[in-house]
């Protein structure tokens, strides 16, 4: 129909215009700013369709504003979010999935950090460990979030299901998570972790992190 003809046409224009705005030198404050400006002024699903078209760029910043135009998408179009969790979460550059951590966050945001507990809790229980770090890393600093500024109780156990996570990368980001929780609710966190069994070595990384602040190390 001619309302989808013109917004491929539009697409052309405004991947035209990205490649001309957007710096060599890696520019988080741009791709941002570009993807909210397109979000401000586009449906849900405009957003979706233009997300999967940059995200096929080989300037990995116009991907990385696809990526953020889905995270805004997905609380309407089930299918962005299912892009970001099973695609992008496969990409090689860690900017990127950086992006995905906050696109995620955003995501989050739109839904209430309240509603999107259970997806929160089925993001840190997937196999990929960059979807598990998208989740973990992107709510930081979780109790600056409405809902766990109130419930703080409520983050510190998501993340500490995570103490024996499988990955070295998503085990950090656990125990900075905690370590940020901690300067507000020290003694929450202090009564955490001091229930865990530090003998193994997965589990006394995340302890080492997250009690930087409280106590000395075992």
């Amino acid at each position: 129909c001619l309302t989808d003809y013109k917004f491929t046409v539009k697409m052309d224009d405004y991947i035209s215009y990205l490649n001309k705005v957007i710096p060599e030198k890696d520019s988080l404050k741009i791709v941002k700013s570009e993807a909210e400006k397109f979000q401000s002024s586009h449906s849900s699903s405009e957003c979706h369709t233009m997300g999967i078209t940059l995200y096929q760029s080989d300037n990995f910043q116009i991907q990385e504003i696809g990526i953020f135009l889905l995270g805004y998408a997905a609380h309407e179009i089930p299918e962005s979010l299912d892009f970001l969790r099973n695609t992008v979460s496969k990409h090689q550059n860690w900017k990127v999935q950086e992006i995905l951590a906050m696109a995620f966050d955003n995501h989050c945001k739109s839904i209430g950090y309240e509603n999107a507990v259970p997806l929160i809790t089925d993001w840190l229980s997937d196999a990929n460990p960059n979807v598990r770090r998208a989740a973990s890393e992107g709510l930081r600093v979780w109790t600056s979030r409405p809902y766990f500024k109130d419930h703080p109780s409520v983050a510190i156990r998501l993340l500490s299901d995570r103490k024996t996570d499988s990955s070295e990368y998503v085990r950090k980001s656990i125990g900075n998570a905690l370590k940020d929780i901690s300067k507000k609710h020290p003694e929450l966190v202090f009564d955490e972790i001091h229930k865990w069994d530090v003998s193994s070595k997965e589990i006394k990384q995340v302890y080492n992190l997250a009690a930087k602040f409280l106590v000395s190390k075992p």
